[in-house]
């Protein structure tokens, strides 16, 4: 995976298949910390991709809040949530 910031926000947000305004809300939530260039432009990371992606995770299959996903991403591993994103993806592939 890419560390280095490299996508401007529309692709991220393309990538990570949710709008500009959510990474921006994630941003202000403290959940994401996108790289910002000398003219303020926001870049994003694959890394930053799968974190976006573990949030919609917690908030739409688990029903979790912002608030409450800033706690598990404190508290927890992110390669852990990330590990338990993919295996519940990969169970719901094996019922369909």
């Amino acid at each position: 995976m890419r560390v280095r910031p490299v996508y401007v926000i529309s692709v991220a947000a393309n990538l990570a298949g949710v709008h500009p305004r959510t990474l921006r809300i994630y941003e202000e939530e403290g959940l994401l910390q996108p790289v910002r260039t000398p003219t303020n432009i926001r870049l994003y990371s694959d890394d930053d991709i799968a974190r976006v992606r573990a949030i919609r995770y917690l908030t739409r299959r688990r029903g979790v809040n912002l608030a409450g996903v800033k706690i598990i991403l404190q508290l927890r591993p992110f390669d852990d949530l990330v590990d338990e994103v993919r295996a519940d993806i990969e169970t719901q592939a094996e019922e369909l």
